[in-house]
């Protein structure tokens, strides 16, 4: 019996667990040994026949014997699951061949033993000597030897030359044997449709910029399109590494619209211009021109011979022409009333909802803005040919946001606008004055006019000493809205001397200080973060408790946006500012140097921020920008976005109250334009909190999460939370924004910051949709008193969500296209399908922001890869149309 015999034990008198499953095997193989069918004795015995074969000291035995070795284990067959039988057969006779190599001379008869055993030692290596790359080198690589065992064991050489390499750089030792290896194994990837496989080596040996060699005509796009998705999940300096790699690979096989985008992603105006001379066309400008416009990457030196057409291109100047056409179209242009968005007639309540208050008009004027943005026409402003009337039914500062949304009317449309804001900047009414002057700012957004009308009107405002408190901030808003991104030093010369002055008001300076970090966005301009911090450090402590003063703090980590780590002095610098402001300050740049990066060592940063218990007396806004930071890092790649949802919900059951409030504001973020069902579900959770401030968030981030989508959900969820809160008139408030959020545009819009097929993140978006959720970080003293204008700031993320086809003479047609649901097809072999669950339209189309359209037929060549804004299409010389489509 089994009892009787005891089990292999060691020296120390403990169960050797090696050798007790030694012994089991040993048993096992020789229950196998019993049960082997007659074929399967035939092929052991003739295993080890050429094994004694080969023990033989006669030369001449060995070659046919090898031979006879090759040739069985080549023609065997074997399910996926199972490992072919003489290879499993062959086990018991590794270790003897092992040693029949140690043993013979130098030879052919060697080699073909080792690259046998190289086989062997992919499923027979003990102690992870390594022995399949092992023998190898010793094999040779001559005559594409390395391919002669198949596709899975050059997977299995790779990983060993990966772990090999990584080994001896640990102990600083020579790798260059490795490359020829490494470099046939690549080669065999590519030839056999496993390019992934090939880049992922390649990485391994950080030698990724040579994959450039290898790709094909046929396999660059898979190439491309796998680099830059691993591109988020690599550690600096690899990651930029990665798109600078597919972006050479794109520019070796000439497709510019492709480089583009990469290279605004690296950063490089001389990359910009590259891509640029390198088009073969004007029509392919014209499509580049389209995408920096959409990017708002203004580079007007480009264009040659004072070429209009490819200059209104890039100054989005028609943006509003083709919006109203696509309105036309999609039968938008009647104006929307508040009360059609509201539907107070479902609401579930008894009050009478048509009493007119100041509280209740001010929230109809955002609704309004927001609703009829862009459109040109409404039913409060301009519907009666002077929207005074409107006005006047506003109190204060209410009337300064009622004056300041024919900005929002009016939007792109520079010429029309000015005309109806130049009779209200006359007005004798200093607030009805700001608005106007806002109204300007916000009108020329995402535009460039030529005539420079934001400059000429507003710097007058800022100079004159003599102006009004609330009309100097209104124009040091507005000229921050209009010139955002820019990187203008005429702008910039306005701006510093109000930051710096110690002399005027801290929200002046904080406003000055939001908007020079507006137009200097992403540049680490150095003369602003300058005088931002001298402002801080001469500042007293009073002023810096001011609720205007994270906006001076917001304005000064904006010049570090995307930057990643180049902030080290600034920070080091605001260590020895006292006040709680520069902590904040530290906090918040961090978070914007590592906007959309996914970086997780950062997000784990901010989450010990959060972890921290914090005294009554100290200062919790850290805390609230750590949280807005998680969601504000993860949101640009995908796993790290849901990971974040998960973590938010941590948050809110176990966080510090300030970290409670920040959590809805921190989804709002991730989930912008993107109403997904159970963000929804827990952001009408969190609506009903005991918290007034957290209920406050969640009801603004239920806005923002559904802004230009229509999502009939979310509009019963907000009509029925403007019945539960009726009687709060804070809260009902929040309630209206979010309702006039919800239907931006009659839905045509979005603000989420990412475009080109999520690929791309806009700078000036970003920040337009930062700045009022960080005012909501204190909405009580903020947007429900007296800066409720602060909410303008989303005009810079607001853009229509179309697809609009142009011909080769620049003029709109319309096109065939499919629009369905995005599906990831990186890595996958062959042409996979990119979208599913499609629907036929003719351009022009709106694209939800998890959709992606392609052509539906061959008719035309478009002239980039993404179809989203503006797309020229070439017609196609080959194509011959069908009967069906004839019809």
């Amino acid at each position: 019996m089994v009892e009787e015999k005891k089990p292999a034990a060691s020296k120390d008198g403990v169960l050797n667990p090696k050798t007790a499953a030694e012994k089991l095997t040993k048993k096992k193989a020789k229950d196998e040994q019993d049960e082997l069918s007659e074929e399967d004795q035939q092929l052991v015995s003739e295993l080890e026949m050429i094994v004694e074969r080969l023990k033989e000291p006669s030369v001449e035995l060995h070659r046919s014997a090898l031979d006879n070795l090759v040739n069985i284990i080549r023609s065997t067959t074997s399910s996926m699951t199972s490992v072919p039988k003489p290879l499993k057969y062959l086990k018991a006779h590794y270790e003897v061949l092992a040693g029949l190599y140690d043993q013979w001379q130098d030879s052919q008869n060697k080699m073909a033993l080792a690259s046998i055993l190289s086989l062997l030692g992919m499923a027979y290596d003990k102690d992870n000597n390594r022995d399949c790359l092992k023998y190898r080198l010793l094999a040779g690589l001559a005559n594409g030897s390395i391919s002669e065992w198949g596709h899975e064991y050059v997977r299995h050489l790779a990983m060993e030359i990966g772990l090999e390499y990584r080994t001896m750089v640990e102990q600083e030792q020579d790798t260059e044997y490795l490359s020829e290896v490494a470099l046939n194994a690549v080669s065999f990837f590519f030839e056999h449709n496993a390019e992934v496989d090939a880049v992922d080596l390649l990485e391994e040996l950080s030698r990724h910029e040579l994959v450039i060699d290898y790709v094909t005509k046929e396999t660059f796009e898979r190439v491309c399109l796998y680099m830059i998705s691993c591109s988020p999940l690599l550690p600096p300096p690899t990651d930029m590494g990665y798109l600078s790699t597919a972006r050479a690979i794109y520019r070796k096989f000439g497709k510019p619209s492709q480089c583009l985008p990469l290279s605004i992603r690296l950063g490089r105006t001389d990359l910009i211009k590259e891509d640029w001379e390198s088009c073969s066309t004007r029509l392919e400008k014209a499509q580049l021109a389209f995408i920096m416009a959409r990017q708002q990457v203004h580079m007007p030196e480009l264009i040659e011979d004072d070429d209009d057409e490819l200059l209104a291109c890039m100054n989005n100047a028609d943006l509003s022409k083709h919006y109203l056409n696509l309105a036309r179209q999609l039968e938008l242009l009647e104006p929307k009333a508040p009360e059609d968005i509201y539907k107070s007639h479902l609401e579930n309540t008894n009050v009478d909802m048509t009493i007119d208050s100041a509280r209740h008009n001010l929230a109809s004027t955002f609704v309004n803005a927001f609703v009829n943005a862009g459109y040109g026409t409404d039913k409060l402003m301009t519907a009666t040919g002077d929207g005074s009337e409107w006005i006047y039914k506003n109190k204060d500062l209410g009337m300064l946001s009622a004056s300041a949304s024919l900005g929002m009317i009016m939007l792109w449309d520079a010429d029309v606008g000015l005309n109806q804001i130049d009779k209200y900047q006359h007005i004798s009414d200093n607030s009805i004055k700001a608005g106007a002057i806002l109204a300007i700012g916000m009108l020329t957004s995402s535009v460039h006019d030529e005539t420079d009308s934001a400059k000429a009107l507003l710097s007058e405002y800022i100079t004159d000493e003599d102006s009004p408190a609330i009309v100097k901030l209104a124009a040091i808003s507005g000229i921050g809205i209009a010139y955002a991104g820019t990187n203008r030093e005429d702008i910039i010369d306005l701006l510093l001397p109000v930051i710096g002055d110690t002399g005027i008001t801290i929200d002046l300076s904080s406003i000055a200080a939001l908007s020079a970090g507006m137009v200097c966005i992403g540049s680490g301009n150095g003369d602003v973060s300058t005088v931002i911090l001298q402002a801080m450090m001469e500042r007293m402590d009073s002023e810096l408790n001011h609720k205007y003063a994270r906006f001076m703090a917001l304005g000064l980590s904006l010049l570090y946006l995307g930057t990643q780590d180049t902030f080290d002095t600034i920070q080091e610098t605001l260590k020895a500012v006292t006040h709680p402001i520069g902590k904040q300050a530290s906090t918040l740049m961090q978070v914007c140097a590592y906007a959309g990066t996914g970086n997780v060592l950062e997000v784990q940063k901010m989450l010990h921020i959060c972890a921290e218990h914090l005294g009554e007396k100290e200062d919790q806004l850290p805390q609230a920008f750590a949280v807005i930071g998680v969601g504000l890092i993860s949101m640009g790649e995908g796993i790290g976005s849901e990971m974040s949802l998960r973590t938010f919900d941590h948050l809110m059951h176990y966080g510090e109250p300030f970290v409670r409030r920040a959590v809805p504001l921190a989804i709002a973020l991730v989930c912008a334009s993107n109403p997904l069902v159970g963000v929804l579900d827990t952001l009408n959770k969190f609506s009903h909190d005991n918290d007034k401030a957290v209920a406050s968030s969640a009801i603004f981030a239920m806005g923002v999460v559904g802004a230009g989508t229509n999502n009939a959900r979310l509009a019963q969820l907000l009509r029925q939370l403007a019945a539960y809160y009726h009687k709060d008139a804070d809260l009902l408030f929040i309630v209206r924004i979010a309702q006039g959020l919800l239907h931006m545009g009659k839905g045509a819009m979005t603000i989420n910051p990412y475009h080109h097929d999520r690929s791309l993140l806009s700078h000036t978006a970003l920040a337009g949709l930062l700045i009022p959720i960080v005012a909501m970080t204190n909405a009580e003293k903020l947007i429900m008193t007296d800066s409720h204008f602060l909410l303008y700031y989303l005009v810079r993320a607001m853009y229509p969500r179309f697809l609009i086809t142009f011909d080769e003479e620049l003029e709109p047609i319309n096109a065939s296209v499919r629009v369905g649901q995005a599906v990831d097809a990186v890595g996958q072999v062959g042409r996979p399908k990119t979208i599913t669950g499609f629907q036929s339209h003719e351009t022009p189309v709106l694209l939800a922001h998890s959709e992606r359209a392609q052509l539906a037929t061959d008719k035309y060549i478009p002239l980039t890869n993404v179809l989203e804004g503006f797309v020229i299409l070439k017609k196609n010389p080959d194509y011959v149309e069908n009967e069906e489509e004839s019809l």
